[in-house]
């Protein structure tokens, strides 16, 4: 099988901070890593690659420091990875962005094969719009399987592949034919720590880097600001709550600490108790 897994080089969200005066997102001095969303497709991928054999290629779109990530990647396992990097895709937003990497998939095929599947994480931990996986899917005509959990089972002769789609009051068995594009949520698989092996091969190997004009991409007009219709008019940081959390002393059974909290929050909220009184009475 040959099988691409999108990621994204992500700040880690842990440690942004807004900046009180400009209200804008502070990248200085702020870490980098794989997005997390994109590490549970790419487990994915390598569980159907160690199973059927083939090969796992990478890609990514950003700045050159962005390799950093494609040599985690291949350190996890991944054999082959692409970095699509180029002044013109600067300020991309997620459809801007689409074209780009759905122009570049089109390049890897020509180069190395028909990819039966491309990977995606449901979303990015910086943008968190869950745009991009189903963007591509539509600009390459690929079937697309959003949300998934687990995926049940794969047939490369058949051409089929079974997932479970986390979706509202359950989950929804679906059944689709390759190629695909696929997007995986989290927890849905435990990433390995990779070979020490694929640590050394990731260390010493080559990315494939490619501009706007590698790629093929003729049309600079769909890149970066020229192509985003989308502006971010506000970054802000929420206000603090002057509310403090209530504590509520339990009570020597599960009954008396619920009556003890049924009380504490008829007590803030007297309206509340007033309007369920009278709800009920209708009845």
């Amino acid at each position: 099988m040959k099988i691409l897994v999108c990621i994204k080089q992500v700040p880690d969200s842990a440690q942004i901070r807004v900046h009180p005066v400009t209200n804008t997102i502070m990248r200085q001095g702020v870490p980098t890593i794989i997005n997390p969303y994109d590490l549970f497709s790419l487990e994915e991928a390598l569980r159907l690659r160690d199973k059927f054999g083939g090969e796992v290629t990478v890609l990514t779109m950003g700045p050159p420091m962005a390799s950093e990530s494609l040599r985690k990647a291949l350190a996890i396992g991944a054999d082959r990875a692409v970095l699509l990097t180029d002044r013109f895709f600067a300020g991309s937003d997620t459809l801007a962005t689409t074209y780009a990497l759905a122009q570049a998939i089109r390049k890897i095929e020509q180069t190395f094969g028909k990819q039966d599947i491309v990977f995606t994480g449901k979303q990015t931990i910086d943008g968190d719009t869950a745009q991009v996986g189903p963007g591509i899917a539509k600009r390459l005509n690929l079937l697309q399987l959003t949300y998934i959990s687990k995926l049940v089972d794969c047939d490369p002769e058949k051409g089929e592949v079974v997932v479970e789609r986390r979706a509202e009051g359950g989950v929804q068995v679906l059944k689709t034919a390759m190629p695909c594009l696929i997007t995986m949520i989290e927890g849905s698989n435990e990433v390995r720590r990779g070979a020490f092996n694929d640590a050394l091969r990731a260390a010493r190997a080559e990315i494939v880097t490619w501009s706007a004009k590698d790629a093929e991409i003729e049309d600079l007009t769909k890149c970066g600001l020229k192509g985003s219709p989308t502006i971010v008019k506000k970054v802000f940081a929420p206000a603090p709550r002057s509310e403090k959390a209530a504590f509520v002393e339990p009570g020597k059974t599960a009954g008396d600490s619920a009556e003890a909290l049924i009380a504490s929050i008829f007590g803030r909220h007297p309206a509340l108790e007033a309007d369920m009184t009278k709800l009920a009475s209708g009845l």
